[in-house]
């Protein structure tokens, strides 16, 4: 963006942003709390004193004994205590403030983005005369967002309402009816009491399809058809939605047969409450004699499907009585409301009967007890599969027929899995092929993750030829992805699975997991991997004929994959097949990047231009032999730096001890548990990407987004090779997406915070290896890309990160100080592990993008 364009941007960011929430934010002082009003004049004092203290080398402790003591004129811990909490209180809500004002100002400052959208993409296509080219794309390219419910998207739909309201109220000013409604959420509590269930996880995410999505998706298609100038354009498929809760159960082992069950109901029965709203605006419209009883009947049938689990209304049914009142408004009564029956009959192609697409989710490890659990009662093992020669297994799972029932079976993890697995016919059945077709293997590194899934479903009476799923690898270790050629190739030999992918058309979507990727090689080393595998699958895909569709386990933050998404898939390389985009959308990014209408049309625009916009103009990314070396000589020296600091004897006792790592569980988050299996002492592999980024996020430290880079770029600085690196974020787009994530993670990082650790006698030694390696990759990167200042080139946002990071500094002080008086038993730990419980979420909730 030119500087132009970004001054310009920045001047209304500061009008529609900052000046409005210094405003409202003044509002908080008529907060419904006791004593609120004092917690509203004493928080600025204490953000300054949080600003000074830090500055000066002091630590929360003494920041909070000097601010109690000069300020508050609080002596008694208990009632300092009460403070801090009624402080988180104000917080949390300052932070939904924020959110509110910078979403209602979403749209304005687009005006000031340079960002490509699909209007000006056409655009270009008109002048470059590629009209044919991209009309092929445009059929059959579509862009899949997929939603899951990682705990860190916990507010309840009455708070979601609230933060829409506030938003549409914001952008037309109404000050008096702010003040209501902050009053409102003032007295509205932003945490659940209890853990929620997974069931009401689910509903929560389809609270924002039904409220969001459902309008945004349809406005989309309708937007891009326009622009395309094709009235006969019928691409539904151009931005399809997925589902995770409900039915991913390594994300949460709660997740159950009778709980995928429930989810896909309330999906399709969500969405004929959609269609039956926009039906009964459509009735007040066709007042016509001809349309009535078809209208009546279409109208009925709705009402029974919105609340009859069993009553099921199939898609053609519903487009063959639309087509119908179409066919009659069209012959008899002069097109009326043509559109708006048509803009319905378009979002029921678009959504069918099933919504979202519930996908399945499973680990590799979990499968294996399962199978062999059930061949042990089939005499065909005594102990482990181990028994059996690879031969003798791949028979059994693609040529015995077996009939099982759950109830043969004592282990529940056995009896659940062929519940699930028979249950997904009628699921099928219910909302559609498109409502659950696609079952995907965590922890994938050897042919058998889909070979179990396979042989599972013809035991739980699928017949061979009429397995109608994906079943979708996920290669998420860097031993998976190492492995994950020869995988492919050797699934690809085995006849009766190429001929399950000939009835699949073809293709076949493998995920990528950078979570677990980043958690496992750090952030250059997981990235690079990923690229590297994605074009050695679509390699080996297309030598077999096969289409290869990539499905990205992306989170919020860039050590999760997250970042600039546009940016990093503008930035793919030719040799990465681009028949789809396929993403995860995880945590509180659901709301934050595709809460609203308008955000939702934005970046998902981006997310298909981004797409289309690769291969075509001449834009073909390509990553020179000698620039290939050069990253892979940059991996392996970060990824040295990174396994050293996992191979310290402090490092996990590090995130046990001083990080809020422990507290993500005891948090009412979300319903899963913190860590992978049962096992008393902590591993890194069990341990889950999204407490582990979330607690160095806390910390403000943000570890795994950058650290190695400062280490392997200063390791050729020193060699003399400083100008190939330099050359490198040039000439490299993916290379210089990569840089930019990283400076994102450094801008969120405050070693401030944690100081007074650096004589900590136990882990002193290791925050400075920290402390180091942060100032080290800070510097080297601003020098590799001649910025001054970390996002020099992303003003609004960096505004907008720097507001956020004051907003819950006393909250982080106050959490760090909790932090060290439960390491000194304090007689009020319990109330001080409270605090730390509490503290999260306003630090999660600002940051936007932290796990």
């Amino acid at each position: 963006m030119s500087k132009v364009k970004q001054s310009e941007r920045l001047a209304e960011f500061k009008k529609s942003v900052t000046n409005r929430f210094n405003v409202y934010n003044s509002l908080f002082l008529n907060l419904p709390y006791t004593d609120m009003e004092n917690v509203g004049i004493l928080v600025p004092i204490l953000l300054d004193q949080c600003e000074k203290g830090l500055k000066q080398g002091k630590d929360p402790q003494e920041i909070l004994e000097a601010f109690f003591t000069s300020f508050a004129g609080m002596p008694d811990e208990r009632a300092r205590i009460d403070f801090m909490f009624r402080i988180i209180q104000y917080v949390e809500r300052q932070v939904v403030l924020y959110d509110s004002v910078e979403d209602a100002a979403f749209k304005k400052l687009q005006e000031y983005s340079e960002s490509l959208s699909i209007k000006d993409y056409f655009e270009l296509v008109d002048q470059s005369k590629n009209w044919d080219k991209i009309a092929k794309k445009l059929a059959s390219f579509s862009a899949r967002i997929v939603l899951t419910a990682h705990p860190t998207q916990f507010y309840t739909p009455a708070v979601l309402d609230i933060i829409s309201e506030l938003q549409r109220l914001i952008h037309e000013n109404r000050i008096d009816d702010i003040d209501m409604t902050l009053q409102q959420l003032g007295l509205t509590s932003l945490v659940n009491s209890q853990k929620p269930t997974p069931l009401e996880e689910a509903k929560n995410i389809i609270h924002i399809l039904r409220y969001t999505y459902y309008d945004a998706v349809g406005s989309l298609f309708k937007y891009v058809r326009e622009n395309i100038k094709d009235a006969n354009f019928d691409n539904y498929n151009i931005i399809k939605l997925g589902f995770w809760p409900g039915g991913d159960r390594d994300g949460n082992p709660y997740v159950t047969a009778e709980t995928t069950r429930q989810v896909a109901d309330e999906l399709r029965l969500t969405l004929m409450k959609c269609y039956y709203n926009d039906l009964k605006q459509l009735r007040k419209k066709l007042t016509f004699k001809g349309v009535q009883n078809p209208l009546n009947a279409l109208n009925s049938n709705l009402y029974k499907a919105m609340f009859q689990e069993n009553f099921v209304l199939g898609y053609s049914e519903i487009i063959e009585k639309l087509s119908d009142i179409r066919d009659l408004l069209v012959k008899d009564y002069h097109s009326l409301y043509l559109n708006e029956l048509d803009d319905l009959i378009d979002r029921v192609h678009i959504f069918k009967t099933h919504f979202a697409t519930l996908d399945i989710r499973q680990d590799h490890r979990k499968h294996k007890a399962v199978v062999e659990a059930i061949l042990k009662k089939e005499g065909a093992i005594k102990e482990n599969l181990g028994e059996l020669k690879e031969n003798e297994l791949v028979d059994w799972l693609l040529k015995k027929d077996l009939r099982l029932k759950p109830s043969d079976y004592s282990d529940d993890i056995v009896k659940d899995t062929i519940a699930n697995i028979r249950q997904l016919k009628d699921i099928q059945a219910k909302n559609g092929e498109e409502g659950c077709n696609r079952y995907i293997i965590s922890n994938s590194e050897d042919i058998f993750s889909v070979l179990f899934v396979f042989g599972l479903f013809r035991w739980c009476g699928w017949k061979t030829n009429e397995i109608t799923f994906d079943i979708v690898p996920l290669f998420e270790t860097m031993k998976g992805m190492d492995a994950s050629e020869a995988v492919m190739q050797a699934l690809f030999d085995i006849p009766e699975y190429r001929s399950h992918l000939v009835r699949r058309n073809n293709a076949h979507t493998i995920m990528l997991g950078f979570s677990d990727g980043t958690k496992d090689g750090g952030y250059l080393k997981a990235n690079w991997s990923i690229l590297n595998t994605k074009e050695t699958l679509s390699k080996v895909c297309k030598n077999n004929g096969i289409k290869a569709i990539f499905f990205d386990g992306r989170g919020g933050p860039p050590a999760r994959g997250g970042g600039k998404t546009h940016r990093f898939y503008a930035a793919q390389t030719k040799d990465v097949a681009n028949h789809e985009i396929q993403l995860t959308i995880q945590g509180q990014t659901i709301t934050s990047t595709y809460g609203t209408k308008e955000q939702f049309m934005h970046n998902a625009e981006q997310l298909l231009t981004a797409g289309l916009s690769n291969n075509l103009f001449g834009k073909q990314h390509v990553i020179s032999a000698a620039q290939r070396k050069l990253i892979e000589e940059l991996s392996e020296l970060s990824y040295e730096k990174y396994e050293a600091l996992k191979q310290h004897d402090k490092f996990i006792p590090y995130l046990e001890k001083r990080s809020t790592l422990k507290y993500y569980t005891k948090a009412n988050i979300g319903s899963r548990p913190g860590k992978r299996g049962n096992k008393e002492k902590l591993t890194l592999s069990d341990l889950r990407a999204i407490s582990f980024v979330g607690s160095w996020s806390q910390l403000k430290q943000n570890v795994p987004g950058y650290f190695g880079l400062g280490t392997a770029i200063y390791t050729l600085k020193k060699q003399g090779r400083f100008n190939e690196v330099k050359k490198l974020y040039k000439e490299v787009p993916f290379f210089r997406a990569l840089m930019h994530n990283s400076m994102m993670s450094l801008a969120k990082t405050n070693f401030d915070l944690t100081s007074y650790m650096a004589d900590d006698k136990e882990f002193g030694d290791f925050w400075n290896i920290l402390f180091d390696e942060y100032k080290l990759s800070k510097k080297m990167l601003l020098q590799v890309s001649g910025h001054e200042i970390l996002m020099e080139d992303e003003v609004v946002s960096r505004e907008s990160v720097k507001i956020r990071e004051k907003i819950v500094l006393p909250l982080l002080v106050i959490q760090q100080n909790a932090l060290y008086h439960i390491t000194k038993n304090s007689k009020f730990s319990k109330l001080y592990e409270k605090i730390v419980t509490r503290s999260l979420y306003g630090n999660i909730n600002a940051s936007r993008n932290s796990a």
